[in-house]
């Protein structure tokens, strides 16, 4: 039986999963996002800077409000807390390295403070790195060269350190006169406001709530609460309760044997049409379509 791959978060849609350890913030993964769950790393963010590269394939990438298209030799540079989410309508095999900015430098030192942190703290989400660029080249070699490290069964964690800063010099060089400063820290104003508004909604799901209620819950207009939503994720923050209740109704047709009428009506849902007329719509398949597949793995 197949198993499906999951993106785990909390409430703020911060990722749970521990990314290396506090003696080596590092991480390597090798991905097909294909083996994903609907084929799709879900919306999500970290403390962590991530590098990702499009060995086979092609990935949609959604960053904050940007749509990214990468297709195969391509990579992305995501800065620390920036939200993303990524898509494929193929088998798309992406070998990513996730690690904290301290891991290049002392926090405190001369290093971090002009080199690092004035990417991390700036208003860049992410930097696209194509191969027809020879800067861009020049990272991705390193990229890949890091990547092929850590197959090897004792990993060279110097050499991995040495590589990283090596990149990181090289995006500095070329970056760095250009980089876009935050305008009273917008993006983590918007993004805690998302966050609370998020949380009112998860708590709060299975009443009736609206536009209205959500606002309310961070003391901002129906249309300020829409704009939080829709330059964030896309969607507006009636969708996401709708599709967070949907979630759940999934949870519960994985994990349990109830009618969907009753799932339907656990999941703070009027009627069981308007659930299965809605599940539909968000996950391609009827709900027993979803049941048969989470039980056989196909």
């Amino acid at each position: 039986m197949k198993t499906f791959s999951k993106i785990i978060t909390d409430e703020s849609l911060r990722e749970t999963a521990l990314h290396g350890n506090s003696e080596f913030p590092f991480k390597y993964y090798l991905e097909n996002i294909w083996d994903f769950d609907f084929h799709c790393i879900d919306w999500h963010w970290h403390p962590e800077v991530e590098f990702i590269y499009v060995r086979s394939g092609a990935a949609l990438c959604h960053i904050g409000n940007a749509e990214i298209k990468l297709s195969k030799g391509s990579g992305l540079f995501i800065n620390s807390r920036a939200i993303h989410q990524f898509r494929s309508e193929c088998e798309t095999v992406i070998p990513n390295i996730v690690f904290l900015p301290k891991l290049l430098a002392e926090e405190t030192g001369l290093i971090y403070k002009k080199y690092i942190k004035s990417v991390t703290d700036s208003a860049l989400q992410y930097l696209i790195l194509t191969p027809d660029t020879d800067w861009h080249r020049d990272v991705l070699d390193r990229l890949c060269h890091v990547f092929s490290s850590q197959d090897d069964k004792s990993p060279n964690e110097l050499g991995t350190v040495i590589a990283l800063m090596e990149m990181w010099e090289i995006m500095y060089r070329e970056i760095s006169d250009d980089l876009p400063q935050r305008k009273t820290d917008v993006r983590t104003s918007d993004q805690a406001k998302l966050q609370i508004m998020m949380q009112f909604i998860h708590e709060h799901f299975l009443e009736p709530i609206t536009l209205h209620d959500i606002s309310e819950s961070i003391n901002v207009s129906e249309s300020t609460a829409l704009a939080v939503f829709k330059n964030s994720i896309h969607i507006s923050p009636v969708e996401y309760m709708i599709n967070y209740r949907l979630k759940f109704g999934a949870a519960l047709l994985a994990d349990t044997e109830k009618k969907i009428l009753t799932i339907a009506e656990e999941s703070g849902f009027m009627s069981s049409e308007y659930f299965c007329r809605s599940f539909k719509k968000l996950y391609q398949m009827t709900p027993t379509e979803y049941r048969k597949r989470q039980k056989t793995g196909l």
